[in-house]
């Protein structure tokens, strides 16, 4: 089943920082994490993700902080675009080195 076939319900929503910040400060004045998420309507699971992540972005857990991740992934996708271009250049290349000059032949450069 690929993510295109799962039902809405299951589909991963994309939250605002703003509200995950206040889940995460209500779960930090006591109230426990199945109990906001039964509340908001979101997955005990969601929440412990967040939390984690805030506990890495504030150095009390050892990992990749929420700024590291974006540019990592800004520069995976800018690796994959500059991996294609290159490819590009590289078959240009060999199209243009296949190409035979006019008097049948070329001389080498000096």
């Amino acid at each position: 089943m690929t993510i295109q076939q799962l039902p809405e319900a299951v589909m991963p929503r994309n939250y605002p920082p703003e509200f995950r910040r206040k889940v995460l400060d209500l779960v930090a004045s006591a109230r426990k994490v199945a109990e906001v998420a039964r509340l908001l309507g979101i997955s005990d699971q969601t929440i412990s993700v967040w939390r984690r992540q805030h506990l890495v972005n504030t150095g009390q857990l050892p990992g990749t902080n929420s700024s590291d991740q974006s540019d990592l992934a800004a520069a995976r996708k800018r690796i994959v675009e500059l991996e294609a271009e290159l490819a590009i250049h590289r078959r240009a290349a060999e199209l243009l080195g296949e190409v035979m000059s006019p008097k049948g032949g070329s001389k080498a450069s000096t």
